[in-house]
């Protein structure tokens, strides 16, 4: 029965682009995201879905949908850049293998991120894409909130749809973008167009967040409780009553603290004693060796360069009689941090560009957010709420990336997508506003009103 439904509605989906070929862009970011493939038992499963709906996509886009106003950006541009540099490192890795089964989806996730803003380009189509892609990982999300709210999970061990430890399948990076995705959906549920903005969308996005802050519980991620308190932190710049937010945050974290289980509790508390945690410690020795290998390859070792480090790791616990010491000898243990892993695999130069593709799209978000906040008209408040949304989102993956190999997670390229989606589509709107504006100021020209017979015509 799950197959024949999941068939079915893929099917569906993928029949209802041939009457609107951007819907086959939508059905990409689900199967993206969810990946059916995966959950299916057999039909799904022999068929290369994400293939499939990726060319259809590009092909529909091509051959039958309106280009007008579409145009590159500086990140695709910078994208690009990072693409062909991985390549060319791809090609002289440490080990050659593996690096080529991470370059099989990683070049994937690129040229989709710099495709998608070229599909996005009107108001309705960027709210389509964020609903999609907020609906698809509340899926998972919501699945994982279920479980734990029954008793289930723990490190390692909560299981969504299925047994993987990959994509938004593994514990912490489902905890980092569960938490990074709340304002976006917050967002839709107010200012959505698509399913309007009432009691039953708000009681829904409100469910999502719960689920979204039952996630790092459920997984025992540090990660995610780490990214719930920056998000915390981060929307206090919108709220209204900053300190009855302040006091209801706080009131929640008594009410809550009874509530967790003991194995949340200890785990969490490893974060002020990473001494005594062979996890935390085995981190801060593999960044160690990251900073010497980059030192010594400045160019990078290739996708998975983290196979050839062998490190000394010591733990140290009080036991109330003195302090312990162990040293434990491993290899091969993976960077467990987006800088560190752009740092060892793509060396300086692919820091340099991964770094400048973040922090140039926080930048831009907030300059639309301060172009458009004080506009009287409503799209362009909705635009402003939007930039703050995905800002806050990205400053959360940025921080979840701090202990997190994701630096080339899909979910995060489309959100970057997104952001370029947004800025393009404000820079369009306002463009015919501007030049109206030089045209006034420029002598010998007639004003913006003679014009305006002409233009309503």
């Amino acid at each position: 029965m799950l197959d024949l439904f999941l068939t079915g509605f893929v099917a569906l989906i993928l029949l209802m682009g041939l009457r609107k070929p951007f819907i086959w862009v939508l059905a990409f970011l689900y199967v993206d995201i969810v990946a059916p493939q995966k959950i299916s038992y057999a039909l799904l499963t022999n068929v290369q879905l994400s293939l499939v709906v990726f060319f259809l996509a590009v092909v529909g886009w091509l051959f039958f949908d309106n280009k007008q106003g579409a145009r590159v950006s500086g990140r695709q541009v910078l994208m690009l850049l990072l693409l062909i540099y991985c390549y060319f490192t791809t090609q002289s890795a440490d080990f050659p293998v593996e690096a080529a089964d991470k370059w099989s989806w990683v070049w994937k996730s690129l040229v989709w991120a710099m495709f998608l803003p070229l599909a996005l380009r009107t108001q309705l189509r960027i709210e389509a894409a964020a609903l999609v892609m907020v609906l698809s990982a509340s899926a998972l999300i919501l699945d994982g909130a279920l479980k734990t709210m029954a008793g289930g999970g723990g490190y390692g061990t909560l299981k969504l749809f299925i047994n993987d430890n990959n994509g938004l399948y593994e514990g912490s990076t489902i905890s980092c973008v569960a938490i990074a995705i709340i304002p976006l959906a917050l967002w839709l549920a107010r200012d959505g167009t698509i399913f309007p903005a009432n009691s039953r969308t708000r009681l829904f996005a409100y469910g999502l967040a719960f689920a979204g802050l039952l996630i790092p519980i459920g997984t025992e991620a540090r990660t995610g409780l780490l990214c719930a308190g920056l998000l915390a932190v981060l929307m206090m710049r919108a709220v209204k009553y900053r300190w009855l937010y302040v006091g209801g945050l706080a009131l929640a974290a008594v009410l809550v603290q009874p509530l967790l289980p003991n194995s949340f509790s200890n785990r969490m508390g490893t974060i002020q004693n990473n001494q005594s945690d062979q996890s935390a410690a085995t981190r801060l020795a593999v960044w160690k060796w990251t900073i010497n290998y980059a030192t010594e390859h400045p160019f990078g070792g290739g996708f998975d360069a983290f196979r050839g480090n062998k490190l000394e790791i010591i733990t140290s616990e009080d036991d109330g009689f003195g302090s312990n010491s162990t040293k434990i000898m491993d290899q091969g243990r993976a960077f467990h941090s987006a800088y560190f892993e752009m740092l060892g695999e793509q060396g300086w130069p692919g820091l340099a560009l991964w770094l400048t593709l973040q922090i140039s799209g926080l930048i831009q978000l907030e300059g639309v957010r301060r172009r458009l906040r004080k506009s009287d008209a409503p799209s362009d408040r909705r635009y402003a709420d939007l930039a703050l949304a995905l800002q806050q989102g990205h400053f959360v993956y940025l921080l979840g990336a701090a202990f997190v190999g994701i630096a080339f997670q899909p979910f995060v390229y489309m959100l970057i997508a997104l952001q370029i989606a947004l800025v393009q589509q404000v820079r369009r709107k306002t463009a015919p506003v501007a030049v109206a504006q030089r045209r006034m100021q420029v002598p010998g020209e007639k004003p913006l009103a003679a014009h305006a017979p002409a233009a309503a015509n």
